[in-house]
């Protein structure tokens, strides 16, 4: 067990991580910040970025995380590239452990995102960024006048289609199954949009492409029919699955996995905080995880200090 006791330990990589990092560095708190082996989060899977403020050109995924980590070290964070694999948040200080080493803190920022579920289909993941992506509220745009198509029938899939329609030039929805799982309001709207076009009973079993996608390959569930289908973007919306395993039993969590929040982004523990993807099942973009970052941190600066806001 290490002996020093840390003000704040953040877990986590991607940006309500590094946000809640730089909050607390620039407070003296000398935060320890465990990113994990692949840290950064999901804008590593994202190409051009451009819905970042301050970015009038854009910016590449990969290279804003990059920032993000050099402005947190600059500050003082203690940044370690290593993968929690257990806490304890019932005695204080808080202990967290990786690998053969425990570390204790004051305060805990959990911050470890959600992943997005994907197919796992042939050309799907080699084509991440490329035409295939899992949010189109963040790339809808770079569909102008484009055929896409959309995985899933639950509200998020209705609500990227929705989205895709102010772009797109054609919506294809595929369905698995012969109705929708989305609430009646969102059914009615896709049911009922001139670009939208939906497929029941239809497995997307196939990416195509080489550079960027081409086109799908369908299978009709019932008949056993198979086609392909020209389209230059996939967009996949099956759910996200909440980083929060090593969680339960020590915190609150939702039926769906996510950390349940409380006022202040607290946690059912006190002095242990949350913040991005890993509470927000609704908007799960970077800059709102990055607003959650920058509370929490300041919710773990009063905390420690005392103070009541």
């Amino acid at each position: 067990m290490s002996e020093r006791i840390y003000p704040v330990i953040i877990i986590g990589g991607g940006p309500a991580a590094l946000t809640a990092a730089l909050y607390t560095a620039r407070a003296n708190l000398s935060p320890l910040v465990l990113a994990g082996a692949e840290p950064g989060g999901q804008l590593m899977l994202t190409s051009l970025v451009e819905n970042w403020p301050g970015t009038t050109d854009g910016i590449m995924g990969p290279e804003l995380m990059q920032n993000m980590m050099d402005q947190v070290k600059k500050f003082g964070a203690e940044l370690k590239f290593e993968k929690v694999t257990a806490v304890d948040f019932s005695p204080t200080p808080f202990s967290v452990t990786v690998g053969g080493t425990t570390y204790q803190g004051k305060a805990v920022i959990i911050a470890t995102g959600a992943a997005a579920r994907w197919l796992g289909i042939p050309g799907e993941a080699a084509l991440i960024g490329k035409g295939v992506s899992s949010c189109a509220n963040c790339d809808a745009a770079f569909f102008k006048d484009k055929v896409t198509g959309v995985v899933g029938g639950g509200d998020a899939a209705c609500e990227d289609a929705l989205a895709l329609t102010k772009f797109a030039s054609e919506v294809h929805l595929f369905v698995r199954a012969s109705e929708f799982r989305a609430s009646k309001i969102m059914t009615d709207r896709v049911q009922h949009h001139a670009k939208i076009t939906i497929h029941y009973h239809t497995e997307v079993t196939a990416v195509l492409g080489d550079q960027t996608v081409s086109g799908v390959r369908l299978k009709n569930n019932q008949t056993s029919a198979e086609s392909t289908f020209d389209l230059q973007g996939l967009f996949v919306a099956i759910g996200h699955t909440p980083a929060t395993d090593i969680f339960r039993g020590q915190i609150e969590i939702d039926d769906h996995g996510f950390v349940k929040m409380g006022p202040r982004m607290t946690t059912s523990v006190p002095g242990v905080f949350v913040a991005g993807d890993v509470e927000d099942w609704r908007y799960k973009q970077a800059i709102t995880a990055a607003g959650d970052g920058c509370r929490a941190a300041l919710e773990a600066e009063w905390w420690i200090e005392g103070k009541k806001q």
